[in-house]
This record gives C-alpha cells, sequence and structure tokens, in this order.
C-alpha cells in the first residue's frame, strides 16, 4: 500500500515545506517511488525541487483542481499533473497561486474528497508527501482526509506550544469525521538547540503531558537555507552534514 503522509501545522514558519522535500529526497534516493504534493499556494516545495515555480497553472495542482470544476472530455487526470524533478525516483505535482483563488468554489461543491479519490486510484508511487498551507482550510481539509498519516512540525517556543494543542484537536475531528484510518504520527522538534535551557524543558514537558514527540529532533543550520537556495534537499547538498544525518534518522524511524 502507498504511505500517503501529510506534513501539517496551522502556524506559519515552522518547517513544513523542508521536512517535506527532505524526507522526501531520502524516500526516493533510497530507491522508493516518491511523490510530493504542493498544495501550499506560496509554492515553498515546489521552488525547493524545482528551483522555480511553474508559470502556466495547467501544469501544477492548480490545472488539477480546475478539472474538478468544470466539465471536459480532455482531461488529463491525475497523472497528467506530476512532473519529474532532477532527482531520480522524484516526482512533483506543483503548487501554484491560483490554487488561493479557487479554494471557495472547491469548498462550495463540496470537492473534499476528490484528492483522496484521486491518490487512492494513483499507481506507480511507494510514498506521496503532501504539504500544506498554514491554515485549516480546504486544502488542508483535503490533504488530512486523503493521509494514512500525519506528521507535525514543531518549534521550540510557547506561541507553537499553545497552537500545537488546538491543531491535534483539529486532526482528531477529521479521524473522527472524515478519516478513521489516519493516525498522528508524531511531532518533530525542529530548530531545537540541544545547549538551551528552555527548548529542552518545554520538550520534556510535552513529552511528559504523552504528547507524540518523535526521539529525532532536527537542528538549526544555515546549511537549510543555503540548500533551498540552491534547490537541493540536504541529502544532495550536503550529504555528510549532521542535519542531513538528523533527517536519514527521522525517516528511518518513520519507516521502521
Amino acid at each position: 500500500m502507498t504511505m500517503r503522509r501529510v506534513v501539517f501545522n496551522q502556524k506559519g514558519g515552522v518547517g513544513k515545506s523542508t521536512i517535506t522535500c527532505n524526507l522526501a529526497a531520502i524516500s526516493a534516493a533510497q530507491g522508493r517511488r516518491t511523490l510530493v504534493l504542493d498544495l501550499d499556494p506560496q509554492g515553498n516545495s515546489t521552488r525547493y525541487l524545482l528551483g522555480r515555480n511553474p508559470q502556466d497553472p495547467a501544469e501544477t495542482l492548480a490545472g488539477f483542481f480546475k478539472e474538478m470544476l468544470s466539465f471536459s472530455f480532455n482531461n488529463k487526470g491525475t497523472t497528467g499533473y506530476i512532473v519529474p524533478t532532477e532527482f531520480a525516483g522524484l516526482s512533483l505535482m506543483a503548487a501554484h497561486p491560483e490554487l488561493e483563488e479557487q479554494q471557495a468554489k472547491l469548498e462550495a461543491r463540496y470537492k473534499m474528497f476528490k484528492l483522496r479519490d484521486a491518490l487512492q486510484a494513483l499507481e506507480g508511487f511507494d510514498e506521496i508527501y503532501i504539504d500544506t498551507p498554514p491554515a485549516l482550510n480546504f486544502f488542508t481539509r483535503s490533504a488530512l482526509i486523503a493521509a494514512n498519516a500525519c506528521l507535525i512540525p514543531f518549534d521550540c517556543d510557547d506561541f507553537s506550544r499553545q497552537a500545537l494543542y488546538a491543531l491535534l484537536e483539529n486532526v482528531r475531528e477529521i479521524q473522527q469525521d472524515h478519516n478513521d484510518q489516519l493516525e498522528i504520527e508524531g511531532i518533530v522538534v525542529n530548530q531545537f538547540q540541544s545547549r538551551a535551557r528552555l527548548p529542552r524543558a518545554l520538550v520534556d514537558e510535552l513529552i511528559g503531558e504523552g504528547l507524540p514527540i518523535l526521539s529525532t529532533y532536527l537542528s538549526p543550520s544555515i546549511r537549510i537555507r543555503e540548500s533551498h537556495q540552491n534547490a537541493k534537499p540536504m541529502i544532495h547538498f550536503d550529504p555528510r552534514h549532521k542535519l542531513t544525518g538528523e533527517f536519514e534518522a527521522l525517516y528511518g524511524a518513520l519507516s521502521a
């Protein structure tokens, strides 16, 4: 069965795109046929994997969702919107700013289950990673309904902590109402400074509360910004870096 994993947090700037693309790149490097869906109109995952944003919305997820809103004898189907990246085994369904404009129409016509149906019917991939906008909207709900597993990035600060409780409730509501197969796979601690007292204390408190904190923490590094600028996930940009090893350890833990 294809693993469909959504990376979700309603708070922006917590590393959703970074985690999505680096885990997907490791998956592909290990011989798994891997697909990334970029549902965020900002297109951070798209730029990270392609080095650019597609200009033609018909080549992107905007075209995919447009098919849902209009009848045509010439529909391309899901595979028609998948593009290769320069990395072997790694493909992408790209974002486009027009996704923002499509939300209200898609929601009004109750198309929330269409992504799930399309991905369940899609063949040829071992793992699918879904990057989401920093909001609980049509696209994030669609992704949570379509996924088997949910990863939640978490930055070590008190504002992120308060948002985390509401986020978990929202995911559980989706589980109960729309997708009882969805598993909260874990919370990924990102930008973790091991020598700082407050982040360590905060994470320990969350573990004490019984939250599913994953044991692999991701360190802050200027190299991740450089990997963004060069449009190369860390396993291709700096394979021996400490952070690359942390991503590999995280992928290994999730795949165990």
